[in-house]
């Protein structure tokens, strides 16, 4: 089993990552609005206002948080594939960061999970 995290700082993606998801069967995910540690302490230290300014071609407002728990390895491939398709270059700076990690228990979710 898998925790599937994707930060994703382009709201557009969201939708449609979300409507893939369902065709691969995966089962659910929960979606949250984030902030990033260099947006918030821009707001309130100076120093970091200042940096701001050098990375003004990436998004340091809202970012949007997508967390879904993944039975098998094949769905996790699915999804990752599916992600990176919609969102083209993940690595280019303000599109976003996707993070996989096993999970060894899982508690609260349905049996047929």
């Amino acid at each position: 089993m898998y925790l599937l995290i994707i930060i994703l700082y382009n709201e557009n993606y969201v939708r449609e990552i979300l409507k893939k998801f369902l065709e691969i069967d995966v089962r659910g995910a929960t979606l949250i609005r984030s902030k990033g540690m260099a947006s918030l302490l821009s707001e309130e230290v100076p120093i970091f206002t200042s940096l701001r300014r050098m990375f003004e071609e990436t998004n340091l407002g809202e970012n949007y948080t997508i967390f879904s728990a993944i039975k098998t390895e094949e769905t996790l491939n699915k999804a990752t594939e599916a992600v990176l398709e919609i969102v083209k270059d993940i690595d280019k700076p303000g599109t976003g960061i996707m993070i996989v990690v096993p999970v060894i228990k899982i508690y609260g979710l349905a049996q047929k999970f």
